[in-house]
């Protein structure tokens, strides 16, 4: 078994010196292009944005053969994941030490958070065969509202111009796992289309400690996306998607005599199903040679979230029926209006887009055993964005956007962004970053109701976030690697947390602030055209507070955050040889120790566990047996660590999986 402490350094140190012993021959590390740091819909070079940006680009995700995308996120600086028992589980992503519905997340320019719970599950999410992932991290609200406190993931699937042709891959291994994935796409004259679906079934693992039931899944995925040049000047792009999710889960122990009470324990029978439809329509208009540009969208995010139980919820399992206890439905409709124009010359580029926003969220429960509000609550929000952006030479840049949002529920707020990059001759660059960022209540933390257990808050405000950041990177050994470091600090108002003071758990605002600040670095290098390293580490330091027992004694809790360590590291060193039919890649991933809630006391009032840190390795091979066919195959958690990375849910062990890709 790995030592944490030694992998964690050794991670920091592949980080500061990437490789040094090798000769700087081969590729150059190019900066990848990204989308999502403007509204304009412009491709702008990471370089050249003053936001921390980290893309993780196809080969990435293929070399590291990614099934679940909340895994390879794990990968990113400035990023904690933590999932609720076994693939398919509850899974939240964090950025900066924000909480999972700080993180806007986006798939294919679409708004995909749950209009229900105001966050996404990324449990949901398997990967496609093409595809790309943009983290900018950072209060981004300015440009898109509500929910980008800690950040914004953009989940982009290819383009029939970008990935043209047909792929299929079949896959198999332990706990009983099979998956496939299948993608055709193309361009026919005046249509760019990509079609794909993916599939994961997997007979899961003893998630209860000490329990007997093995926690499975079943999730599909289907995803295309078209567009149509219906002149030389005017697009229209169609993007849609389908995702489903049926997987087991576990309750907690209720019964307050028993030694493991609050613990999770086997739940025969017990399930939830997700289902989310998204759909989006966007035109675009290209005058004066493309120097002005007009889009006009629609999108929409329907989601269904149903939770199968015993029917009385206090009863002991043994011998009960199982129905449905619970669900919600949530619904978003989103119009859009960008429109931006570039001027100046080659030397001195400017943009100015003006962007307006106009969203429609309605939610309801569905399903309640305890009486909950029933009725279908409708949020409305509408928002005016203005931005410009400068670039001089390709090597200085600066850009200030504002945002005006007024809200149906809560007061209007303005949010804004300012940044800005430097790069010197010699590849050093600087960059920096300032902004706020707002997250509204969610419907659940609004008006959602548990007998005994929760009780909403109708009165909660919207949190606020404001923050900076400032960095430098430089390339080294010739352009052929590149290394990277940023400190940034935040601090978070109106923090909404749960109170237990009345002995039933409801939302409150905290008054004050909560900081959150920390340090990311990164490293990438490419060598011998066959040699490919990427590693991040991030030191977080982001207190909370809650009242909690510590040793039977009620506390006032001011420390790390729960399901964030302090310390996160990952490298990845991949091995490709020219010429040659096989590969093979190594990830090391490093967890640092950190807490959680642990609802082990009969008041209902949680109790800190401590988890203890972590290191897993993975190992993955491909063989070509010819330009069409792939075998393939990996190792997960080569060193059968065990661990826990949510309390009271076990993780599995060592894994093996090999599969075969098919390409025309």
């Amino acid at each position: 078994m790995p030592n944490d402490f030694f992998c964690a350094r050794f991670a920091a140190l592949a980080i500061a010196t990437p490789l040094s012993a090798y000769a700087a021959d081969g590729p150059s590390i190019v900066d990848p292009l990204v989308v999502t740091a403007s509204r304009s819909g412009d491709l702008t070079p990471a370089d050249l944005v003053g936001a921390s940006v980290t893309v993780v680009d196809d080969q990435a995700l293929q070399q590291r053969q990614t099934l679940i995308v909340s895994d390879v996120l794990r990968d990113v600086p400035g990023v904690a994941v933590s999932r609720i028992g076994a693939v398919g589980g509850l899974t939240q992503v964090r950025i900066r030490g924000a909480e999972g519905n700080h993180t806007l997340v986006m798939i294919d320019g679409i708004k995909a958070s749950d209009p229900f719970f105001d966050e996404y599950d990324f449990g949901t999410l398997l990967a496609d065969p093409d595809a790309r992932i943009e983290v900018v991290r950072g209060q981004q609200s300015s440009l898109y509202g509500s929910d980008a406190i800690g950040g914004v993931i953009n989940y982009i699937t290819l383009t029939g111009s970008e990935a043209p042709g047909m792929r299929l891959r079949a896959e198999g291994g332990s706990l009983g796992t099979y998956a496939g994935g299948a993608r055709v796409a193309g361009v026919n004259g005046d249509l760019d289309f990509a079609l794909s679906a993916s599939g994961l079934h997997t007979n899961g693992y003893r998630v209860a400690p000490g329990g007997h039931r093995d926690v499975g899944s079943d999730s599909a995925g289907v995803s295309t996306k078209v567009i149509w040049s219906v002149a030389p000047n005017l697009y229209i792009t169609a993007v849609g998607r389908y995702s489903y999710t049926n997987a087991d889960t576990d309750d907690s122990d209720l019964d307050s005599a028993s030694k493991t009470f609050g613990q999770t324990l086997d739940s025969p029978g017990v399930h939830y199903v997700n289902t989310a439809l998204y759909g989006l329509l966007r035109g675009r208009l290209d005058l004066m040679d493309g120097r002005w540009t007009n889009a006009l969208a629609v999108q929409v995010a329907d989601t269904h979230r149903s939770l199968f139980d015993v029917a009385d919820p206090y009863a002991p399992l043994a011998g009960q029926p199982i129905a449905k206890t619970s669900g919600d439905h949530g619904e978003r409709f989103r119009e859009s209006f960008e429109s931006a124009y570039r001027f100046g010359d080659a030397h001195v580029k400017q943009r100015v887009t003006v962007a307006f926003d106009a969203e429609q969220n309605r939610s309801q429960t569905t399903v309640s055993p305890f009486g909950a509000f029933l009725g279908q609550e409708q949020i409305d929000t509408d928002g005016l964005v203005a931005e410009y952006d400068l670039t001089v030479a390709d090597r200085t840049s600066f850009g200030a956007s504002v945002r005006h949002d007024w809200n149906s529920r809560f007061s209007d707020d303005t949010t804004y962004r300012i940044e800005g990059s430097y790069k010197f001759s010699d590849g050093l660059r600087l960059h920096a970053a300032a902004g706020s960022g707002v997250k509204n209540p969610s419907f659940g933390e609004l008006f959602d109701f548990f007998a005994g257990r929760f009780i909403g808050n109708a009165n909660l405000q919207p949190e606020k976030s404001t923050g900076w950041e400032a960095g430098v990177d430089a390339g080294v050994l010739a352009s052929h690697a590149k290394v990277g470091v940023t400190y940034f600090s935040d601090q978070l108002t109106n923090a909404i947390t749960t109170s237990f003071a009345t002995g039933v758990a409801q939302p409150v605002n905290l008054a004050g602030s909560s900081p959150q600040r920390g340090v990311e670095v990164f490293a990438s290098a490419q060598f011998r055209d066959e040699w490919r390293l990427d590693a991040g580490y991030t030191y977080l330091d982001a207190p909370q507070h809650r009242r909690v027992l510590i040793g039977g004694v009620f506390t006032n809790f001011d420390g790390q955050a729960v399901r964030r360590a302090r310390d996160i590291a990952s490298l990845n060193v991949s091995w490709a040889p020219l010429g040659r039919p096989y590969a093979a890649t190594v990830t090391v991933r490093y967890n640092g120790k950190q807490g959680d809630l642990a609802f082990t006391d009969p008041s209902y009032v949680p109790v800190l566990a401590n988890l203890k840190a972590f290191t897993l390795v993975n190992f993955n091979a491909t063989w070509r047996l010819n330009p069409q066919i792939e075998f393939y195959g990996r190792i997960e958690n080569l060193f059968d660590q065990s661990y826990q990375e949510v309390f009271s849910f076990a993780t599995p062990g060592r894994t093996a999986y090999a599969g075969v890709r098919l390409r025309y």
